[in-house]
Order: structure tokens, then sequence, then C-alpha cells
């Protein structure tokens, strides 16, 4: 009998798993021809592309279970995927790979306003969150900048901020408990609707683990009281060093705002020209937001501005209402759209001991110098979470390779002065060789074998987070 050749191997190989697949979930919910599933060929990180095998749609705990199985059972990677908002390549998928996208896991599923949590599945965006509380006067903090779209599970995997996580933490100081599938179908209970859960911190090992672990397929999330009332100001300066030595003055002070913003001119220049939200044209400026009684807010935003007064800003703008304060967030919150509108750009988030701002501010200037690429610079300021975003052509060959290596220099200059390589972007494959740089071989080690415990034949978001070199044997085993 005459051998398939590998082609034919694997045609039948993908029919057979499209045929056990849609055994278990609605026919619309297996996308598997090969025109449909580019839609899922990337993330955010548009630099690298790769068209999966076949992408699913479960709408319930129990089909992405059935899923999970189904591909443990045929030795088939899963790559977990949100609304594909992920920078940094979290969900870019293999060639052998099944996407488990988990937009139709929507729903509210419980909220108890007496004890302040809302349960939710994992497809929602970040903003619906709010959105399902905000009539009873409660919201959800954290909130990244792509809030519209962003799914809760990102959220979960990345660990992800936002503008106001100076005050209120990011996701793992919002995150009560989570359903979660693991690769074999298992379905597991961790945290839940109370303070803390005895044993073993599981919840915070899974939270940030970028869908090396499981699926969280429903999350438990802390939801809180609207303050009273929140006023921006917006402070000019002349340099994005005096703007940073002013962040960290107001921190040395003990005041602390709700959220603590920066951007530098390019990113001002570029926001003006597609918001039209009033900045002025100035080499830096921060937005500087605090809440609570009238009194409360007269009191902080009186401090902030004595310190911002002694950095000789070039203006000193307090929000007077409603309309003004949109108008002051309608910048920022626009950043990246009006930056993607005048050129192709990495995103980075190294995170930074804030004293480090005016330094690490100055040196990023320099290497965009000797890299010959433009940069600008937008980010939560208040918690040194850095988001400098490298400006370079995609059409221009070695652009992107160019780019790939200042980056690369920006993150270790973050890890040099006590930072870190990620603040809520993740390492996916963007950072993944850089994890030296941050981590001896023996903490590596030590987080691959949480991951041999959680995912042992190491089928979950294949070729993210670890270095290939340490992870290949693990894989080939």
């Amino acid at each position: 009998m005459e051998m398939p050749v590998p082609n034919q191997m694997v045609i039948q190989k993908k029919a057979m798993l499209v045929a056990r697949l849609q055994s278990v979930l609605p026919r619309d919910a297996v996308i598997h021809d090969e025109t449909e599933t580019r839609a899922y060929e990337c993330d955010a990180l548009t630099a690298y592309k790769c068209p999966p095998l076949c992408a699913v749609l479960p709408s319930t705990t129990e089909q992405v279970a059935a899923v999970l199985k189904i591909c443990f059972e045929e030795g088939v990677p899963v790559v977990p995927r949100g609304s594909g908002t992920s920078l940094a390549g979290g969900a870019l998928p293999t060639a052998d790979c099944v996407i488990l996208g988990v937009a139709r896991l929507n729903d509210v599923l419980e909220t108890d306003y007496d004890n302040r949590f809302i349960r939710v599945q994992t497809g929602r965006t970040n903003l619906s969150v709010t959105g399902a509380v905000e009539e009873n006067d409660f919201f959800y903090a954290p909130d990244p900048s792509s809030q519209l779209a962003c799914a809760i599970a990102g959220n979960i995997a990345m660990n992800s901020g936002g503008a106001h996580c100076l005050k209120y933490g990011v996701t793992t100081n919002n995150l009560m408990g989570v359903t979660m599938v693991m690769m074999d179908g298992t379905i597991v209970e961790i945290g839940g609707a109370h303070l803390d859960s005895g044993g073993l911190d599981l919840l915070g090992v899974i939270c940030g683990s970028e869908g090396q672990l499981g699926v969280v397929t429903e999350a438990t999330l802390r939801i809180l009281r609207k303050p009273e009332g929140a006023r921006p100001v917006l402070v000019a300066f002349d340099s994005n060093e005096v703007a940073g030595a002013c962040v960290s003055d107001i921190i040395k002070a003990g005041v602390l705002p709700v959220a603590i913003e920066f951007m530098d001119r390019p990113v001002i220049e570029a926001t003006e020209a597609f918001a039209h939200a009033g900045y002025p044209i100035c080499e830096a400026l921060l937005i500087i937001e605090v809440e609570g009684s009238p009194a409360e807010i007269d009191e902080q935003l009186g401090v902030i501005m004595q310190i911002a007064r002694g950095h000789n800003p070039v203006e000193l703008r307090e929000s007077k209402s409603e309309e003004e304060s949109k108008a002051i967030w309608l910048g920022r919150k626009s950043a990246f759209g009006a930056m993607g509108q005048i050129n192709d750009y990495m995103c980075l988030d190294g995170t930074i001991p804030v004293s480090s701002l005016p330094y690490v501010l100055k040196r990023i200037g320099e290497l965009s110098k000797e890299y010959g690429l433009g940069v600008g610079n937008v980010f939560h300021a208040g918690d040194g979470n850095m988001h400098p975003l490298i400006l370079f052509d995609a059409n221009k060959p070695g652009d992107l390779e160019l780019c790939e290596a200042m980056g690369a220099d920006i993150l270790r200059l973050c890890v040099e002065v006590g930072g870190c390589l990620t603040g809520e972007h993740g390492v996916g494959i963007e950072k993944r060789d850089l994890m030296y740089d941050q981590f001896t071989a023996d903490d590596l080690e030590a987080q691959l074998r949480v991951k041999d415990v959680f995912d042992p034949s190491w089928l979950l978001n294949p070729a993210k987070v670890f270095p290939l070199k340490s992870t290949a044997t693990r894989r080939a085993a």
C-alpha cells in the first residue's frame, strides 16, 4: 500500500481534528478554512504572522474543556486568545496549533454589590465590566488604553494595568477568583468571592502567566464604588528630564494621585493632530488626576501644583469642568492610535523605579540618536511603567531588526536601573530572549518547573515567555 505524502498526512490529520472539534462545538464555532483562519494569524504585534491550523470559539466552560481534552489527546498545541490586542505577540499562533478564542464567553454571571464583586466570563471586554455596574455607582478599576476592545482573559494573562493603576493597582490587585480549564480538560476553581484563599497563592501564579498554565474562562473581579469626584491637572515642561523629576518629587511627597501620565513632544504633536484635545505644544506634559471629596481634591492638587511650580512648568492647567477633564484625558486615551496614523511603531513596556525616570528618559533619547530611529514616550509615570514607541518603516529592509535591537537595549536599561522587562504587556515572543537579562538560570528553572506541573505536555501557548533554548528539551519530551 502506497504511503501518503506528508502533505496528505497533514491534511488528513487536520480533517480528523476538525471533525472531532465539530462534534463538541457548533459548526460555526470551528473555523478551519485557510482564508478565514488568517484573521487569527497575529495579534497587535503585527510584525509577526502565522496562520493557525484552525480556530475555535467556544461559549461555555464545558465547551472549552471538551476542546482542550481533544487537543490533549491528539497532542495539538493550543494558543488561548482574548481580543488579540497583545502588543508582545502573546497570542501569536504556530502553524500546528488551534487558536482558542474566548470572544463568545461574554456573559455577566453574578453581581453582588453588598460584597463588591462581579463574576464574568472572560471574553467580556474590560470596559463593559464597568458598563455592567456603573448605573449603581460602581466601577472596575484596571483601565488599559485598549479597554474598549481588550478582554478580561487577556488582562488576567498579562496582569494588565492602565492609567489608574497607581492608586487601584493592576489586575492581580482586583482579581478574586477564576475558573480555569487545564490542558487535559480538567476544570478547577481557584480563589473566589472572599478576601483571601488559604494555602498556596495559586491565583497569584495564574495572573500574569500568559496562557501557559490553563485557559481562564470565568473571573470574579473586585468592583469599587465610584469616587465622589475627580479632577485632573495638565502640567507642561520644556524637557523630558524635568517632567520625570517632577513625577519623582510628587511620589516622594507621599501624595497618591489616582494617575500620573506622561507624554513627550512627538506624542503630543501626533495626538493634537488626531484628537484636537487642546494640548500645549511642549517637550513633555503630565496629566495628574486626584479624586475624593471637593476638599480632598483641593488639598491634594494644592500640594501637587506647588511641587510642579518648583520645576518651572511652561503651563499649569487645572480642569474647571467635566468637559475640560474629558478633553485632557481624550488626548492620552487617543495617543496610541494617533501615533499609528503617522508611523509604524513598536510599543515597549519596561518598568523602572520612579526615581530613575529622569536618567532613563535621557538615555532613551541618546539611544534614539545612536540608532537613528525616532521615539515617542507615553506611559504610566506614577508607577514607572514605560511605554516608549520606537518609530520605524516596516517596508524598509532592516528597519524592523534595527527597531528590535534598540528595543532590547531599552529593556536592558530598565533592568539595569532596578526595573523589569514588562509591566503589563507580558513577555510573549517579544521579550522571551531577554529573560536571561533579568533572571538567573536557577530563577528560570523554577518558572519552568511551575509550567511542568500545570502543563506537563507543554501544549499551551507554545514558544512564548521562555527562551527557546531553555525549553527545547521539555517540548521535545
